[in-house]
């Protein structure tokens, strides 16, 4: 809150000029003419300097030739099924055509739509803005003269990158395929996984110039019904020219604009976007993305992977327990080592001591700046190796913090306990499943050295009860962020901190306030056998 008002505030004294308003662009809702060159001359004005939209002429004879014209997008279309269902049946079917005209032509598109073509996706559209969308989202339009409506066939084609397993979110168990760019095809494998009505796919566009198609991802008689028409009217509220990719929703639906923990999170993996409807959350699919949104977002989401579930409880107990350890080491390792080296030797060992103060012999900055130094440089080390291309990145980033780690503490500038500490903390970061929970992390762990490097253990207290205020003030659409602890929900610690067998896990998330909150039946865990071997 206190960062919004300073924000605003900063708005208010830099802003001296009125800021210019969203045009939405050109007057729309031109509807089509019942004259062919009228029509053709409108779409050519329109898609003019469009090198990728062609027209085909041509005229479909019946008692009375009627010309008409198709256009379409020859890079996002199949041209061979324009050529084969489209052109070929119109000029070929003239026949049937004509016994179905018997009585006229003033029915002459319906009667294409109902009975001559072959095609599952046709509709009608009669507005030239209608056509335009229509032209981009991969469809082939058919006009006619003599009528003021058009038909619009579904032919999508162009090149889409296959299935594959995600790169963000590997895992040795569980299913391999992960989402792509293609809207559609993300949506089929939900579908996939969730063969019931009840799964809603709601479908609307964004972007005034790349009418970009989003799909809202639910199932009914599971979600929140509150939740749901808050999701729909922030997307509502959308006003601006371009949507490119799911971040673009993040940060317009948001409820907290500048915090650095993730209030909306993102995977890759259908089994994970499946589990959580199955939960009662909702996923955002954005078409030209390959992460799904999913909200509500709470933290101990962050920190759960799918992989979880499809090892033994006790296995998957054991690795959440590792990742909250690791967690706690990503952000606070570098702090404790420079309070404690630096403020509180009194709590180590005495042979401890003289022995790191053997190493630190003669170096030339204090331990503080040694291990921002070697953080940050571990820092460009890693964001060059995401840069860079992925056969030589990961050897980039990994061969050269050896080199230049080792290379810094042979020349005398920093300690060996120092580069300890960096690596321990890179390796504990990595097992953080959630990317951006991982970046906040980074930003913090900064803050908490300098806490420590000026006020020792006091420093990285008061830096600890400022994050934890703040996390308790975080929202993810009306769901507190550190739901089950604050407020706290002890019936939703077996999937938390540790990971209960399924039979004992019957009943949904809480923290979801889900329609219906049983999962499963209960008491369907394993018996005993009723008969045993008598003993001889």
């Amino acid at each position: 809150m206190f960062i919004n008002r300073l924000m605003k505030t900063l708005k208010s004294w830099t802003n001296t000029a009125p800021e210019p308003t969203f045009a939405p662009g050109p007057p729309k809702k031109q509807p089509l003419s019942r004259n062919y060159e009228d029509n053709i001359k409108k779409l050519q004005q329109l898609f003019a300097n469009c090198a990728d939209v062609r027209f085909h002429s041509f005229q479909i004879d019946l008692e009375e030739p009627v010309r008409a014209f198709i256009v379409y997008a020859t890079t996002i279309t199949d041209n061979q099924v324009i050529s084969d269902s489209i052109l070929k049946t119109l000029l070929e079917e003239t026949r049937k055509l004509q016994q179905l005209t018997k009585g006229g032509n003033a029915n002459l598109l319906q009667i294409i739509q109902n009975s001559l073509l072959n095609l599952t996706e046709t509709s009608t559209v009669s507005y030239l803005d209608e056509v335009e969308r229509k032209v981009f989202a991969g469809n082939a339009v058919l006009i006619i003269d003599g009528s003021s409506s058009a038909l619009a066939a579904g032919v999508r084609g162009g090149e889409n990158r296959s299935i594959v397993e995600s790169d963000t979110e590997p895992g040795v168990r569980g299913p391999k395929d992960g989402f792509i760019e293609s809207i559609d095809t993300n949506m089929s494998l939900i579908r996939r996984r969730l063969k019931t009505s009840r799964l809603k796919l709601e479908t609307l566009e964004v972007g005034e110039l790349t009418h970009t198609k989003i799909a809202i991802c639910y199932i009914e008689g599971i979600v929140n019904e509150q939740l749901l028409q808050e999701v729909k009217q922030r997307l509502d509220r959308i006003e601006t020219d371009s949507i490119l990719e799911g971040s673009y929703i993040e940060e317009l639906i948001m409820d907290e604009q500048y915090s650095l923990f993730p209030l909306v999170q993102y995977t890759e993996r259908p089994d994970k976007v499946t589990a959580s409807l199955l939960e009662g959350r909702i996923a955002i699919l954005v078409d030209n993305s390959p992460m799904p949104l999913l909200i509500p977002a709470t933290f101990i989401t962050m920190l759960q992977a799918a992989e979880d579930y499809y090892h033994g409880s006790v296995f998957a107990t054991f690795t959440r327990i590792l990742r909250l350890i690791a967690l706690n080491l990503a952000l606070l390792l570098p702090s404790v080592t420079v309070a404690v080296f630096s403020f509180h030797q009194e709590l180590l060992p005495t042979h401890l001591v003289s022995s790191v103060a053997g190493t630190r012999q003669g170096l030339p900055l204090p331990i503080a700046l040694e291990i921002l130094v070697i953080e940050f440089a571990f820092e460009l080390l890693r964001e060059a190796g995401i840069r860079l291309p992925k056969t030589i990145g990961q050897a980039i980033s990994t061969v050269g913090g050896l080199v230049i780690g080792q290379a810094a503490v042979n020349a005398g500038l920093v300690s060996p306990i120092s580069v300890i500490v960096v690596a321990t903390t890179a390796i504990a970061s990595f097992s953080i499943p959630n990317y951006d929970a991982g970046y906040a992390l980074r930003i913090l762990r900064f803050m908490l050295i300098l806490l420590a490097s000026f006020l020792g253990g006091v420093g990285i207290m008061f830096g600890l009860m400022i994050i934890l205020i703040h996390l308790c003030s975080l929202r993810s659409f009306g769901v507190p962020y550190l739901i089950p602890f604050a407020p706290l929900s002890l019936g939703e610690i077996k999937d938390i901190l540790v990971r209960a067998p399924w039979w004992a896990m019957s009943k949904r998330p809480k923290s979801f306030r889900t329609v219906n909150p049983v999962r499963q039946k209960d008491n369907q865990g394993p018996s005993k056998p009723k008969y045993r071997r008598k003993r001889s």
